[in-house]
């Protein structure tokens, strides 16, 4: 993981929304959100700035030299820009000359880009396969909000926070690493939860660079959405949440944390909770919580361990491994 290292206090993030003119109720986001910092990167970082600084890291812990990764993956819900690919420029970075891709998918971009690893890792493509996310959704929030309506509609980006992280897939022996994952997505509701500046529907209109998002319908579509998938899994590798040293499940905000681990029937001793001191960390959130988790001692080699990512879209994952 790599944290930038600007802390923003939640109190800091009313005081500059009431700065432009209209002011939300005290201690609000606090109060709905359970969050009391997050993490901002410079205004001379880039999305792939954090994203090598935490490459760095896990190429060094693991010794593994830059010719020895076979295939980059970026995968994030941030960028630095529309084209080229931003895995092009973290490569160039690191000085890495293997294939690179970008995969997006919201804040299922890593647990997504680990599926792809996976696969091609076992079909026999790659053997060293580097997996990184830079998050910058500090730069899509809307801080002029011109009354309640307005601010509820820009609230989830109260909550966001930058973040590097960055994951190192290898060919291991059967029994280790990703034991199996499994996904779903109801991609009706789409229009939930929206950044859509800078495609084809809003190439150059400003007003669509900030986060726009429905709190209740997107609720309402996870909800419908169900965690068969997650049970359905755990049953295939015949594994239950009682097997897991840790239950990483990406973190919006306290309250929602608490709802979806009681649906989904983890036990609240198995979660590491990271949002409140960290904020949501989009795509970045599962790695945070493992890293966290093996600081802490919580996790470690042979442990098997359980990442459940939430995305906007809407899409819900797993992906189980044996560290």
């Amino acid at each position: 993981m790599h944290l930038p290292g600007r802390r923003v206090g939640t109190d800091e993030v009313e005081a500059r929304i009431a700065a432009s003119g209209w002011a939300p109720p005290a201690g609000i986001v606090h109060r709905l959100t359970g969050i009391t910092s997050r993490h901002v990167a410079g205004d001379h970082e880039q999305a792939s700035d954090l994203a090598v600084a935490a490459a760095r890291k896990v190429l060094a812990a693991t010794g593994t030299a830059a010719a020895d990764v076979d295939l980059l993956i970026f995968a994030s819900a941030s960028q630095d820009m529309v084209e080229p690919a931003t895995a092009h420029i973290v490569a160039a970075k690191l000085e890495l000359s293997c294939p690179v891709m970008d995969v997006k998918n919201a804040c299922n971009s890593v647990l997504n880009g680990m599926e792809v690893a996976d696969a091609l890792i076992a079909g026999g493509r790659y053997w060293r396969v580097l997996v990184v996310s830079g998050e910058t959704p500090s730069r899509a929030v809307r801080w002029e909000v011109d009354g309640i309506r307005a601010f509820l509609r820009a609230f989830p980006g109260y909550t966001l926070s930058d973040a590097g992280a960055a994951v190192l897939l290898t060919a291991g022996e059967p029994g280790t690493g990703i034991l199996g994952s499994g996904f779903t997505a109801d991609s009706r509701h789409w229009e939930a939860g929206t950044l859509a500046a800078g495609g084809s529907l809003h190439p150059r209109d400003v007003e669509h660079t900030y986060f726009a998002m429905d709190s209740a319908r997107l609720k309402a579509a996870f909800l419908s959405v169900g965690t068969g998938v997650l049970d359905e899994t755990l049953a295939r590798l015949e594994l239950t949440w009682d097997d897991m040293a840790v239950v990483a499940v990406h973190q919006v905000s306290l309250p929602y944390l608490g709802v979806f681990a009681r649906g989904a029937g983890v036990p609240g001793d198995k979660l590491v909770v990271t949002v409140a001191e960290h904020g949501n960390v989009a795509s970045a959130s599962l790695p945070l919580q493992l890293v966290t988790a093996r600081e802490l001692g919580r996790c470690g080699p042979g442990d098997l361990v359980a990442l459940v990512g939430l995305a906007g879209g809407v899409s819900l994952g797993i992906t189980v491994v044996r560290l």
